[in-house]
């Protein structure tokens, strides 16, 4: 079974999959185009006319970018995009959500997936750059363990791929004080090994 399954979100109204590259054009494109104006700047850190939009999507489609969309009745509401690596850079990661989508945990589900993808690909880290204004996705960044650093009017970060459900409770047990608060924001693998360990005491 491949990533290309569609999945669905539980607190949203609908769904998560990844394009093909021959939707990548037409889909990606059209969603970036919906952005409005403060969405648009702070996707591409700065306010940028259609015909820039268009190429960048064409480039997408050609250069082997994957997008993970967010889709609601067939158009694309949100998308995640993962970068291939250039030279000895890191593949980087980039997001986007219309205004009708947001508050309904799109870009947590599309982080999640994105991630998935990446390991399934077998890259080891990611680098996320954003606006200094993008309060929202430099949040959301540092909830899946991007360490930030602002610098040239936007944040820069990386993101460790190799880090394990395992690791991340161990992180906890060093850090009682914010276990309360992290453990909010576990996925199903970590609370599933949390039941197996405690469990395990219990037999």
């Amino acid at each position: 079974m491949t990533l290309e399954k569609i999945s669905r979100a539980a607190s949203v109204p609908g769904y998560v999959r990844t394009l093909s590259q021959q939707e990548e054009l037409p889909l990606l494109r059209d969603h970036l185009l919906r952005l409005d104006a403060e969405s648009r700047h702070d996707r591409f850190n700065g306010f940028l006319d259609d015909s820039f939009i268009e190429r960048y999507a064409a480039r997408c489609a050609d250069d082997g970018t994957v997008i993970v969309a967010y889709i609601v009745d067939g158009v694309v509401r949100g998308a995640a995009e993962l970068h291939p690596p250039e030279g000895d850079s890191l593949p980087e990661v980039a997001f986007s959500v219309e205004a009708s989508a947001r508050r309904q945990n799109v870009g947590t589900v599309l982080f999640s997936r994105l991630i998935a993808e990446a390991r399934w690909r077998g890259y080891k880290s990611l680098r996320i750059t954003t606006g200094a204004e993008n309060h929202a996705m430099r949040a959301l960044a540092r909830k899946f363990g991007a360490h930030l650093q602002f610098r040239h009017g936007e944040s820069t970060g990386t993101i460790d791929l190799t880090k394990t459900p395992q690791d991340e409770l161990a992180d906890l047990a060093a850090a009682p004080f914010k276990a309360g608060r992290a453990l909010l924001s576990f996925n199903s693998t970590c609370w599933k090994l949390l039941s197996s360990m405690y469990g395990n005491r219990a037999a």
